[in-house]
């Protein structure tokens, strides 16, 4: 099992980010899949998840701002962010996670966001 986060970057306030999440080694569609972040000096923090069929779930602070996404084809998972704010920053993370019980037993590397004027 392989994930390997791409995308982040240094972005404005009001700014938009798209990060990926290519997974190859597994039967990616099988999967649910999640978004975790973690700001300098904090705890991992969840951000999104998303069902086997496309069902989607928001931590509240991205909630309207961010979306999740897959494209099973492409074995690749996609969190589209728009609207950042400064306390968006961290190293996020894409997990492959468990239907029962919902653990999150693989982890990419991260990939840094900094938002920042």
């Amino acid at each position: 099992v392989q994930l390997v986060e791409s995308g982040g970057g240094l972005v404005q306030p009001g700014g938009s980010l798209r990060l990926s999440c290519a997974a190859p080694g597994f039967t990616f569609s099988l999967y649910y899949m999640s978004w975790v972040r973690q700001a300098p000096g904090k705890g991992l923090e969840w951000v999104s998840d998303i069902s086997r069929n496309g069902s989607t779930y928001y931590a509240d602070s991205g909630k309207g701002r961010f979306t999740i996404s897959r494209d099973n084809a492409k074995n690749t998972l996609y969190l589209q962010m728009n609207s950042l704010k400064p306390e968006d920053t961290a190293l996020y993370y894409c997990a492959r996670r468990l239907y029962f019980p919902p653990t999150r037993d693989y982890w990419g590397q991260g990939t840094q966001v900094t938002v920042s004027s």
